[in-house]
């Protein structure tokens, strides 16, 4: 495919994320008629004060959401994909999840072991993102100094399992010693939300998100590099040790934040790279980075529309969603390509 079509494709796109992003606002239980969502997106006032509050507070903020998690997830799938050269690989790898799960389970399921100081008012709607970036951090931490020590790639990736393991253990102790209700509310977190942000939250999360998916724009010559091998990538001059610090530091970043706003929200990050390339048949970051990011919004937007049964005032878990959508594509992907590439 020639470069000079890449635009016409982002173009249908763009299109299209514009317009799930609008179909997945005017869809929700309470029935919104579409010119006026479009008349207070455009800053006027809507006819109902109820509908604008709707609009502003609740469905903005989640719409606004989902694309930056699907995006962020996409990215760091495809970093994890590109780093490993595993088409299996994804965000949560390196075990960066496993322990914003861990760091959660110590909030909610901890209280039962710790008298129950843990669940204060300090914190009120922080509790669980706050708690969640503590684990993610921990795990970070633990993953840098693990890439100093360690020379081979792969190494890295046993490693972050073996923290997803470690720290599955102890959720498993902390579940069995805790009492139905919170075991409940654990897994209600592992469900994965969208609609839970303020837009305070949502400020937060979107400023750390741009820096870290700004700094993807600096990688795209190791990235490409990377994918031939690091002898390759030693001829070029690329510092194999600094550059794939920087990719496991973005990555991690990009996990932990969306996992401490959003919950662990599956396969997304290991569907949408492989989506990339197969749409726009290249492995050119410059054009894979921009294409998982939109893909991944399309994507996640889609699964949040179809998670809202329209007209109905329930809510089906966007983790299920996503499951049920990126199995299948990744087998037919195995199926139609005979195997996965990258």
């Amino acid at each position: 495919m020639e470069q000079k079509n890449y635009k016409k494709h982002f173009a249908l796109l763009f299109l299209l994320l514009l317009i799930l992003f609008l179909t997945n606002i005017s869809l929700g239980s309470v029935n919104i008629p579409f010119k006026e969502i479009l008349k207070t997106l455009s800053g006027r006032i809507a006819t109902k004060e109820s509908w604008e509050i709707i609009i502003l507070n609740f469905r903005l903020p989640k719409a606004i959401t989902a694309i930056l998690v699907g995006s962020g997830l996409s990215v760091a799938g495809l970093l994890m994909q590109t780093l490993f050269r595993n088409p299996l690989a994804g965000p949560f790898v390196l075990g960066v999840s496993s322990g914003a799960s861990l760091g959660v389970a110590l909030f909610i399921l901890g209280t039962s072991l710790f008298g129950g100081f843990l669940l204060t008012d300090v914190f009120s709607s922080w509790s669980i993102p706050i708690a969640s970036s503590f684990g993610a951090f921990l795990v970070l931490s633990a993953v840098i100094l693990a890439s100093y020590r360690v020379k081979n790639t792969m190494s890295i990736l046993i490693i972050g399992l073996m923290f997803g393991n470690f720290t599955a253990a102890i959720i498993a102790v902390l579940a069995y010693f805790s009492p139905a209700e919170q075991i409940q509310q654990y897994i209600f977190w592992s469900f994965g939300s969208l609609g839970n942000l303020s837009w305070s939250e949502l400020s937060i999360f979107s400023s750390i998100y741009t820096i870290a998916l700004l700094a993807t724009l600096f990688i795209t010559k190791p990235l490409n590099s990377f994918l031939l091998g690091e002898n390759y990538a030693k001829s070029l001059g690329i510092n194999i040790k600094k550059n794939k610090n920087i990719i496991l530091l973005i990555t991690c970043v990009l996990t932990g934040v969306i996992t401490a706003f959003a919950g662990p929200i599956a396969f997304i990050g290991l569907a949408v790279p492989h989506i990339a390339r197969l749409v726009f048949t290249t492995s050119n970051h410059k054009i894979l980075i921009p294409a998982v990011v939109i893909l991944g919004a399309i994507i996640l937007l889609i699964c949040d529309t179809i998670a809202q049964l329209p007209a109905n005032e329930f809510t089906l878990p966007i983790n299920a969603i996503t499951s049920l959508f990126g199995a299948p594509i990744v087998i037919w992907l195995l199926l139609r390509k005979k195997k996965l590439y990258i």
